[in-house]
């Protein structure tokens, strides 16, 4: 079947919310992909961040199959032990803390957004940051501080929207009706754009005086994607609750939010629910993830790769110019472009075998599986350079 009849097809019945997609991938091994007609892609979008550990990785794919002989499904009507496992080893990992496991990351936004405001009971008041994004459903979409996604949906009146790393504006909006405060660590589809160090501990500082949730949204910037586990160990502040998702179980659909064990245990029975949240076969993949996540120099070897693909991006763009900026940290990268050819310079990588994606006119964004290897980062590089060549011309 070719790729035209394919599309064909998804148009009949698909509504039509992606638009026209470039390929159509049937197979993924390690950092790689390969479409209908055979060509080989290497691939430094990893799903949105999702294969964090490459495609088909084989602990998670043997986890996977040994869970679905044994256990696929149970309601949260009974326990289950991967279940059980998987809360007990991320409350370690977070601190002390109690989980809520659901399918999404939108998701672990609204149990987020509930949570507050059963902690804050009366207040229902949020505060996010302008550029920010946390999600689909009319939540986490209100969340979310780009009118672009927005527009068009009748949503809650409840946010206020402030810049990233302005302190003061959060300190003016937060009032008695304040429920919680969200933020990304790193705002992933704003354009990769990291928070301060300041900005994070006066927004610790200004929940602890205040009485306001802190939540640290790490869907995308969590775990290892930055080469830390959770990013918030970058600035040594600890949130109340944070979200996860994408990457926490190595390709298959997982949301969860860790709240300190205070604040979590003020969600009490019938106060949130989910039919598939925590599900035995996702835990088991999400717990061979973190086999992976957490072996010894695991995460310290991607950050090297990383800090190459930086290193060699400043070196082309020193060379060539185009290169106004390298935002992120780890192997969560946003290369921002002097003239607006971010989408050409996507384009024209696709064509010569790399996946990435651009975000707006001026940024390209790299979230490249954290088991790269530098010769694979290098092989990324040099079709960058070239495509980044094409697309100033």
């Amino acid at each position: 079947m070719s790729c035209d009849e394919i599309v064909k097809r998804d148009q009949h019945v698909v509504m039509p919310t992606y638009g026209q997609r470039q390929l159509v991938l049937v197979r993924g091994e390690g950092v790689r992909v390969w479409d209908l007609d055979g060509k080989c892609y290497l691939d430094f979008l990893s799903g949105l961040g999702v294969n964090s550990l490459g495609h088909c990785h084989p602990k998670v794919v043997e986890a996977i199959r040994k869970q679905a002989g044994i256990l696929i499904h149970v309601s949260n009507l009974y326990y289950n032990t991967p279940q059980i496992e998987l809360a007990e080893r991320l409350s370690l990992l977070f601190g002390d803390g109690l989980c809520f496991f659901c399918n999404s990351g939108t998701e672990a936004v609204e149990g987020a957004i509930k949570l507050a405001m059963k902690i804050r009971e009366g207040r229902s008041g949020f505060v996010s940051m302008l550029n920010s994004f946390h999600g689909r459903t009319a939540g986490a979409l209100t969340a979310t501080g780009q009118e672009k996604y927005r527009q068009g949906f009748g949503l809650l009146s409840n946010f206020s929207y402030v810049p990233l790393n302005d302190l003061d504006a959060v300190r003016d909006v937060v009032n008695d009706q304040t429920a919680g405060v969200i933020v990304e660590p790193i705002q992933g589809e704003g354009g990769v754009y990291p928070a301060t160090q300041d900005f994070l501990r006066g927004l610790r500082t200004l929940a602890d005086q205040t009485g306001v949730v802190l939540i640290f949204d790490e869907v995308q910037c969590g775990m290892g994607r930055t080469c830390k586990l959770f990013c918030f160990e970058h600035y040594g502040v600890k949130p109340d609750v944070v979200c996860l998702a994408k990457a926490l179980a190595g390709g298959f659909p997982m949301g969860a939010f860790i709240a300190t064990r205070d604040k979590g245990a003020c969600l009490t029975r019938g106060a949130h629910a989910s039919t598939f949240g925590g599900t035995p076969l996702a835990c088991a993949a999400s717990l061979a993830c973190l086999d992976v996540l957490c072996a010894e120099g695991f995460l310290d070897r991607a950050a090297r790769v990383g800090e190459r693909i930086v290193s060699r991006i400043t070196g082309f763009g020193k060379a060539h110019g185009g290169i106004r900026e390298i935002r992120g940290k780890g192997l969560m990268l946003g290369v921002e472009l002097e003239k607006p050819v971010a989408q050409k310079v996507a384009i024209e990588c696709r064509e010569r075998g790399l996946l990435l994606n651009a975000i707006g006119d001026h940024t390209v964004r790299l979230l490249p599986p954290l088991v790269l290897s530098e010769e694979a980062a290098d092989e990324g590089c040099d079709i960058m350079e070239s495509a980044l060549l094409d697309a100033l011309q």
